[in-house]
């Protein structure tokens, strides 16, 4: 009986001895050995590995980049004006090793990835105006991203971090002073507005005086042509009456004015008196002969 005891114990021990040994890495992760307080191996490989029972220790560590988002807080312009800036930053540790040596956890990366990005970015913006930012007149926020990512990734190189990306996630104005610059970029739109109204009328002005202008020279054009062919209607009536007067036509003309007028003489009872060369005497003596 105490045989078996003593055997249940020994493979009761074996067993704690060979699960304290074992352990797991699973993708995405480092796992660090240490010894007595000093790192001894590190896996970043996904299996299941062995170390030394009770003596060793194992610390996880992500091995993936991490997107760690920052309080907003206010810097300070070129012009001595408040900006409420918030930023997110994309960083991946890069040496396990170097990264527990220096900094030993995550808490304590993120305390100082906050004072890096904190003051590069003060430093960034303490270089631009207000004025500059809030109408969008830099070279570009890419730019302005480059250049504090470069920074702060130069200040965070000694601790086994490399940073990917800082960014500016929101970038406004302190809440006592958005009511002035609201009114401001108004005013600038309206201004820009009116210049776009003004150049608009001046544009249907030009139009309507180009339209004017041609209607008038229809008008004028229309007239002339008016005038032509009135001077040719009566050119053609003096050629309708000068033909009328000459030749053959001329004699017929003048016999039926003649008819016409011995018509108007003759009506009602009268006595009619004609010198002797009067043209109607003329056809009365036709007549008679």
């Amino acid at each position: 009986m105490i045989k078996k005891i003593i055997a249940a114990c020994v493979l009761g021990f074996a067993l704690i001895i060979l699960l304290s040994s074992m352990f797991i890495v699973t993708e995405g992760e480092y796992v660090c050995i240490k010894r007595f307080e000093k790192i001894i191996d590190t896996k970043d490989s996904a299996g299941l590995y062995f170390k030394a029972p009770f003596i060793d220790s194992k610390l996880t560590l992500p091995n993936k980049k991490i997107v760690y988002n920052l309080e907003a807080s206010n810097v300070l312009t070129k012009d001595k004006k408040d900006m409420v800036i918030d930023n997110y930053i994309i960083w991946h540790i890069s040496d396990p090793v170097e990264f527990v040596k220096s900094i030993g956890f995550i808490s304590e990366a993120e305390r100082r990835i906050d004072a890096a990005v904190y003051n590069t970015v003060k430093n960034t913006m303490g270089t631009l105006e207000q004025n500059s930012i809030i109408n969008e007149k830099l070279s570009g926020r890419g730019e302005f991203d480059k250049i504090v990512t470069e920074e702060v990734a130069r200040q965070l190189s000694g601790y086994g971090i490399t940073v990917y990306d800082v960014k500016i996630k929101k970038l406004d104005l302190p809440i006592e002073n958005e009511e002035t610059v609201y009114q401001r970029m108004i005013s600038e739109r309206e201004k820009i507005a009116e210049q776009y109204r003004a150049e608009g009328q001046y544009e249907a002005n030009k139009i309507k005086n180009e339209v004017d202008k041609q209607v008038d020279i229809i008008i004028s054009e229309a007239k002339a042509s008016a005038q032509e062919l009135i001077g040719e209607g009566e050119a053609e009536y003096i050629k309708i009456l000068s033909d009328a007067y000459s030749g053959e036509k001329k004699e017929f003309y003048e016999y039926i004015i003649t008819l016409e007028a011995m018509k108007e003489s003759l009506k009602g009872e009268k006595t009619l008196i004609l010198p002797i060369d009067s043209p109607i005497t003329k056809y009365f003596k036709d007549i008679d002969n």
